[in-house]
């Protein structure tokens, strides 16, 4: 009789009831459990496999004595490190060769690898188990969710779509070295994830379960075998790469399926919806990888240049795809159902323009009009890879959803709506939130550097580009490569490709000045224009003092003379960046997240004065200890009143991983940022000014406190530095090959110059946790007692 699968299960409906269990239905983590299990053993067969019995008797030795361990009643747990179960732990660990150590913590690793993506899939199938009765309770967060809140309070469904004309979301990916997970690695995840969701098809055969099993058994095979990290310290190129991953493994097919989510949302709730055609964009995606130089030499114009071009690759070379796809698809014939008019005039505009060479399809049959045309936008996409320039390129991306949409009204004027809506539609979609430029890259420079720049350009203006390059000190000389090197991309690429500038550490308005002052030296325009949307100065607010002083900055800088004229042309709209991390590092949590709520505030009020549209960039981080945590919420929280419907919000390094390495996990994460913005918008959570006049008063008073405490011991005493040496691997972080950018602005060994993410991450790899607590307990006892 053949071996039975670890997941193999006689009763086919006791699976299904477990995979579509109740959310208060203890049989819900049933499958969680099986696939934890049954992972576990697949590695144990592995371990044992590659390294022998006695090996895997250590592993398992050392598991059972720490979880024994960590059952142990409170009272009995407390145990001395050197004492008991811990101290057995620690003589077996001790007695381990440095080899065997490394080889144990690696079977731990990847048993925790393997938990791991059981969990992601347990929250995929509980999210699938959610959508199968329409009368259950709607996930908090989610469309649905959202929008009967609303509804049930009262909000009509045209207040909610001219809201939704006002969100404007925008996830801005960056290459921060906190993620050091090989892209090799992230494959092979990706695989055993698809393989356990396989796993939960109903009804499963014995055969079915066996071969899935037999392939991830070989790929954690193949995880022991390989390196867990690099070898070789990433590039910014390399960087570029791993960032643009997540779009073709996922966001291009995300993307279509979120907004056909929210028409279904809109539809359930309200009875009636507009159609996923017409809901308004409020999606787009940006990127600092390749563009942010901030204390990184390695990012340098030919970076930038890449980073764009490789980008405009991708994300053409898709639409090609999708349309050779559509040439399989739209095989109508003109003998059997008309075209419009237009389509036919386009054809023959194209064949004249073009040559009917690049029609595959005339040559075999004039009758399939649409195969025809789709032939020569194929052609003018190819044309488009590299620049905008040729003749036959598309200028922009509306011209060629232009070409899309002139197909659609010919299909929906033929009775072909339902092709329209199914073929054509997720492909307009991804046009409009991609473009042919993907994301927007963003430009990063620190202040200082600017700064410099404004000081040594005078001297360069009057020679010619190359000779000012030798006469430049080489920060100067390598932004004077930057500022032509966006001048170029802007008129070869997609304009909007380009279109921030953000000054790190912003202090004055003259940080942002500078910006306007090196374009003018360097002949850039940076106005906004009927074809271009120009380059924007963000000031980024970092430390606690720069963010006490943002809205006096910002009145002073959209009063200047200097000024008025981009900000007229932005059509004075301003976006404003805060950083989290920094003002961490600098105040402590509970002060930095006060005063980021306040400048906020102060920011939006300074916005309502000058008549400025206000939009906020969020630098935020993974971790709670850089501004981290549920996204939802943190939109939700924002000073009531003070959200215009428009956010960016970085997605850093882990970050990346955990919500865009799966696209309903993708989803998910887009769903729960848009829904929160449409709720904030609708319906923000006002406090009642009494109330909210006392729980400020309390704020700042604790602020107070938690600021002083923490700057007394953490950031002002010179013993905490050599601390955080000795007892975190930060320096050890400086050589590790998990990203392109130095782990310090510069050569010295101050608090200042380290970065805020290797700060915070020092402290987290040795569990101490500091930047998510010191100082807040502090606050919050004296406040107790009234002190």
């Amino acid at each position: 009789m053949p071996e039975a699968s670890l997941w193999s299960e006689e009763d086919q409906a006791t699976r299904l009831a477990e995979l579509t269990a109740e959310t208060t239905d203890p049989a819900k983590e049933l499958p969680l459990r099986r696939d934890v299990r049954s992972l576990g053993t697949l590695l144990g067969r592995v371990l044992v496999e590659q390294e022998g019995e006695a090996f895997f008797e250590v592993v398992e030795r050392l598991r059972r004595v720490l979880i024994e361990h960590r059952e142990q009643p409170a009272t009995a747990g407390s145990e001395e490190f050197g004492t008991g179960l811990m101290a057995e732990a620690r003589a077996l660990i001790s007695s381990l060769s440095v080899d065997d150590a490394y080889r144990i913590t690696k079977a731990f690793a990847v048993y925790f690898e393997l938990t791991n993506l059981a969990e992601t899939n347990h929250r995929k199938r509980r999210r699938r188990a959610a959508r199968l009765r329409a009368g259950r309770s709607p996930v908090e967060g989610s469309f649905r969710g959202t929008l009967q809140r609303l509804r049930s309070a009262g909000v009509p469904l045209q207040r909610v779509l001219e809201a939704l004309r006002r969100v404007h979301v925008t996830p801005v990916f960056t290459a921060h070295p906190t993620e050091i997970t090989r892209h090799t690695i992230r494959l092979k995840r990706r695989h055993i994830a698809r393989l356990l969701e396989r796993l939960d098809q109903v009804p499963l055969s014995q055969a079915d379960a066996l071969e899935a099993e037999a392939q991830i058994l070989a790929e954690i095979t193949a995880l022991w075998q390989t390196d867990e990290v690099r070898l070789k310290k990433p590039t910014v190129r390399d960087e570029i790469h791993m960032g643009l991953d997540y779009f073709p493994m996922v966001l291009f097919e995300t993307v279509p399926r979120l907004y056909a989510e929210l028409e279904e949302s809109i539809g359930q709730v309200y009875g009636t919806s507009p159609g996923e055609a017409h809901l308004p964009e409020l999606l787009r995606f940006g990127s600092w990888i390749g563009g942010d130089r901030d204390g990184n030499p390695f990012v340098t114009a030919s970076c930038t240049r890449d980073a764009l071009r490789m980008a405009r690759h991708l994300v053409i070379d898709h639409y090609i795809a999708e349309i050779t796809r559509l040439v399989s698809q739209l095989s109508m014939s003109l003998r059997r159902i008309a075209a419009s008019e237009a389509l036919a005039q386009r054809v023959r505009a194209y064949e004249n323009s073009m040559g009917e060479e690049h029609s595959r399809w005339k040559r075999i049959t004039e009758a399939e009009l649409y195969r025809h045309f789709l032939d020569f936008i194929a052609a003018r996409l190819r044309y488009s890879r590299d620049s905008s320039a040729h003749q036959h390129a598309y200028p922009s991306a509306q011209e060629f959803e232009n070409d899309l949409l002139l197909m659609r009204e010919s299909l929906c004027a033929n009775r072909g709506e339902r092709l329209a809506s199914l073929l054509i539609d997720p492909l307009l979609r991804k046009v409009r939130t991609f473009g042919l430029h993907l994301h927007v890259l963003d430009i990063r420079q620190h202040a200082k550097v600017l700064a410099q720049g404004v000081s040594d350009m005078p001297s360069a203006v009057v020679t010619r580009a190359d000779e000012a390059r030798r006469i430049l000190p080489a920060a100067s000389s390598e932004l004077l490569d930057t500022l032509g090197t966006i001048a170029d991309l802007k008129k070869t690429q997609e304009s909007a490709a380009i279109q921030h500038f953000i000054v790190s550490d912003t202090q004055s308005e003259d940080d942002i000045l500078n910006v306007v002052r090196l374009a003018a030296v360097a002949g850039i325009q940076i106005k906004k224009t009927n074809d271009d949307p120009g380059i924007m100065p963000v000031p980024l607010f970092e430390s606690i003092s720069a963010l006490r002083s943002s809205s006096a900055v910002m009145k002073r800088l959209w009063n200047a003379s200097e000024y008025a004229p981009l900000l007229d042309s932005f059509g004075r709209s301003q976006e404003v960046m805060l950083g989290y991390s920094d003002s961490n590092k600098d105040g402590g949590m509970l002060t930095s997240t006060w005063e980021l709520h306040k400048a906020q505030r102060d920011l939006h009020q300074a916005a309502r004065d000058a008549a400025v549209n206000l939009r906020l960039f969020h630098g935020r981080g993974g971790t709670v200890g850089r501004g981290g945590g549920p996204t939802h919420a943190a939109i939700l929280a924002q000073p009531a009143g003070d959200f215009s419907g428009e956010i960016r919000v970085t997605e850093q390094g882990e970050v990346l991983t955990w919500k865009y390495s799966d696209p309903v996990l993708a989803e998910w994460n887009l769903e729960i940022m848009i829904a929160a913005c449409l709720e904030a918008l609708v319906n923000p959570n006002r406090v009642p000014g009494e109330t909210a006049q006392r729980w400020e008063e309390a704020m700042e008073t604790m602020s107070q406190d938690a600021y002083g405490f923490y700057r007394e011991h953490i950031a002002q005493n010179p013993e905490v530095l050599e601390y955080f040496e000795q007892s975190t691997p930060v320096n050890e972080l400086e050589h590790a090959r998990m990203g392109s950018r130095p782990a310090r602005r510069s050569e010295s060994r101050r608090l200042e110059d380290l970065r805020a993410i290797p700060w915070v991450f020092g402290w987290m790899q040795s569990r101490q946790a500091v930047p998510a607590w010191f100082g807040v307990g502090h606050a919050l006892e004296r406040f107790a007692s009234g002190s």
